[in-house]
């Protein structure tokens, strides 16, 4: 309900008081809600904090087990004959690799007595036809075909079954004078995948009932062949379907791009498998990072400003102290049960006195380089002991734990406070608001008193 006031002729306004009145009433309110606002932005910069932990762990995972650091790259001495590509488990080596013989697959065309002068020209009359074929030793496809049915509806038809033949057509003639031929190739290479047409009941005749028809050879099915070492000593022969190989060389793939020389005297490739420090090192350095990106983010939250007298949003937060303690005791301490190097300080980490780390490029370099296993060692998981990755990971699962972890449960208290305080709000809002209504009532009454006494006291001044 609106209650307007008309006002004493002193000028003095009871809308104005009533107002006044109302906030002094909605002072706490003020205060409340300045503490929900704070702790709104504190629970979200906890969640911004858990994110950082999240990919914190990420990259720790990248370092923890043995085969983080089976990294390996692969140079091929002739890319134009073939490339190759190392898995995780790829030992180191030089293997000598000739191409004697490039996998194709099987493709065949009908005759070119059977030739059809257009794509739309009928293949099918006096009823329904069949086209049946098959791959290898699988089993027999059949296509139904409608009277009336054209090469373009066969075409269709078989690449519609998805069936391991790409069925195609080409003109043989000439543009003046089309010859049209119906090509079947095997989608998989190999001498086992040869394609044969078991039945053909259309005029392409496929399987030669006329006695003019049949079908014709494009291109042969045949298997890829790699011989592996060198050429004037013991070598294996190695055939697979396909032209890229996977199981010739443990844990790397190859793929033949052409044959090698092989006459007058054989040339073949060189495939090398090495080492790569260089993918383990972005490794380090990403956790290095994600690291100091947590750093950076609770140092800038927990500064105090001596003139104001404010601290920052995680100032006194002991959650938020506590992440970087355990998160610094994971990276800095010493791995038990190793003698060359114990701890990152021996590969090129350094700790700043704002509590980041850098990483001294040359020192690391030199770790990889001369003693690749015992910096791998410092990082991954031990028999007896934790590496430094693996310690990380922990200490993230411990703070994030769903029950006990300080980092969740610091989350989960915030979240509380909040609501708790929302429905203070509420209730401190709705009591201001009678509050204030009673209020307006009140002067309203004595508004309307002082008008009548005002009007009365005009009356008896006029009688004078």
């Amino acid at each position: 309900m609106a209650i307007s006031f008309g006002g004493l002729g002193n000028g003095v306004d009871f809308g104005q008081v009533v107002s006044e009145l109302a906030k002094v009433q909605r002072l706490p309110i003020d205060a409340l809600n300045a503490k929900k606002k704070d702790l709104q932005t504190k629970l979200t910069d906890y969640g911004t904090l858990g994110n950082k932990l999240l990919a914190l762990q990420s990259a720790a995972n990248a370092l923890r087990l043995p085969n983080s650091f089976d990294r390996t790259t692969t140079t091929v001495s002739d890319e134009t004959k073939m490339t190759a590509q190392a898995g995780a488990g790829a030992a180191t080596g030089s293997y000598t690799v000739q191409v004697t013989q490039l996998a194709k697959a099987h493709q065949i065309t009908n005759s070119a007595g059977k030739a059809v002068a257009a794509t739309t020209t009928p293949i099918v009359s006096g009823g329904s036809g069949t086209f049946t074929f098959k791959v290898g030793s699988g089993a027999n496809q059949t296509v139904t075909l409608n009277d009336g049915a054209t090469l373009d509806d066969l075409r269709s038809a078989i690449n519609d079954l998805g069936a391991g033949v790409t069925a195609s057509v080409i003109n043989t003639g000439t543009v003046s004078t089309p010859a049209y031929r119906l090509t079947l190739t095997a989608t998989a290479s190999g001498a086992a995948n040869a394609v044969t047409v078991v039945a053909d009941s259309t005029s392409l005749d496929f399987t030669n009932t006329s006695g003019t028809g049949g079908s014709s050879t494009l291109q042969a099915g045949q298997n890829a062949i790699v011989v592996i070492g060198e050429p004037d000593q013991t070598t294996i022969s190695i055939e697979r379907e396909s032209n890229v190989i996977s199981d010739a060389i443990p844990d790397v793939t190859l793929t033949l791009k052409s044959k090698t020389v092989t006459t007058p005297t054989p040339e073949p490739v060189t495939v090398n498998i090495t080492t790569d420090p260089d993918s383990v090192k972005t490794n380090i350095q990403t956790l290095a990072t994600a690291y100091n990106d947590i750093v950076k983010f609770v140092n800038e939250r927990t500064t105090y400003d001596i003139s104001t007298k404010t601290g920052g949003i995680f100032f006194n937060e002991s959650t938020a102290k506590s992440v970087l303690s355990q998160l610094r005791t994971a990276l800095s301490g010493e791995v038990g049960g190793l003698s060359t190097y114990k701890s990152l300080g021996a590969v090129g980490f350094k700790t700043e006195r704002d509590g980041t780390v850098t990483i001294d490029d040359a020192k690391l370099d030199a770790a990889l380089a001369s003693n690749y296993s015992a910096t791998k060692a410092l990082f991954v998981t031990q028999t007896t002991s934790s590496g430094i990755a693996d310690r990380v990971v922990k200490a993230v699962d411990f703070l994030d734990a769903i029950d006990t972890g300080s980092f969740t449960i610091r989350k989960t208290s915030i979240t509380s406070q909040i609501s708790k305080l929302t429905d203070e709000i509420g209730r401190k809002e709705d009591i201001a608001s009678q509050y204030e209504e009673r209020l307006r009532l009140q002067f309203a009454s004595l508004d309307s008193l002082l008008q009548k006494l005002q009007s009365q006291t005009s009356a008896l001044k006029a009688l004078q």
